[in-house]
């Protein structure tokens, strides 16, 4: 039944955000020091330039920005998939996210370049932790409680996907070494996602038979 996908679907999400919380706790705190990269020393105290309430405050209002500039974003994909025959699977799942976390790659790229690959490696994989730990069940838990119904009941190529990803990073990671040849493959297997997305139909009625879904309930400014 819909209803009973709704609550399997809040249940997995607490139990992903518990998870969440507790990769924090562990990364923070038990367990800081495994991730203490050997490049770190006295450059990154120096940098220590801000203090917690100025850096608390300026990320509070850089996210609200954001949250207000994303409707706008988010409010134009229906008339740029119009006017330029984007699929809109293309847009929310290749064109968006390279835009939006634009900021993320360059900074990722910058340290791999200078070498500090531990630095590099928690804004890529971190990223991508917490959207799938964080900001996925957040959503569902928030739909809860404004009385919207989301599940995680996600289509099958979204879920091929995501699965995929998760074995390719932990095989290229598994080594610790990494080469060029590596590097060919992610961006191939990037492109090869990108060219399926956009030959993905878009059946009519998608949306009503979807109701249930994340991509189709969560707000604007997160999902499309």
């Amino acid at each position: 039944a819909p209803h009973a996908g709704v609550d399997l679907s809040r249940i997995i999400s607490l139990v992903m955000a518990f998870v969440y919380v507790a990769f924090l706790v562990f990364q923070l705190r038990t367990h800081a020091s495994l991730f203490s990269g050997e490049e770190e020393g006295e450059e990154h105290v120096a940098d220590e330039l801000l203090s917690v309430g100025t850096s608390g405050t300026l990320l509070f209002a850089t996210t609200c920005a954001v949250a207000y500039c994303s409707e706008f974003l988010v409010d134009s994909i229906e008339g740029v998939s119009e006017t330029y025959g984007l699929p809109k699977s293309f847009i929310g799942l290749i064109l968006l996210p390279i835009v939006g976390n634009a900021a993320e790659h360059t900074t990722a790229v910058t340290v791999a370049y200078k070498g500090k690959m531990d630095l590099a490696l928690g804004v890529a994989v971190g990223s991508s932790t917490q959207i799938a730990l964080f900001v996925v069940p957040f959503s569902v838990i928030v739909g809860w409680m404004c009385g919207v119904d989301m599940t995680l009941n996600f289509k099958a190529f979204e879920t091929i996907v995501f699965l995929l990803s998760v074995f390719i990073a932990s095989g290229i990671l598994a080594d610790g070494q990494t080469n060029w040849f590596e590097g060919i493959m992610l961006v191939s297997t990037y492109a090869i996602v990108a060219i399926i997305t956009w030959y993905i139909p878009e059946a009519k009625g998608e949306r009503e038979l979807s109701a249930l879904s994340i991509f189709s309930t969560a707000p604007p400014s997160i999902f499309v």
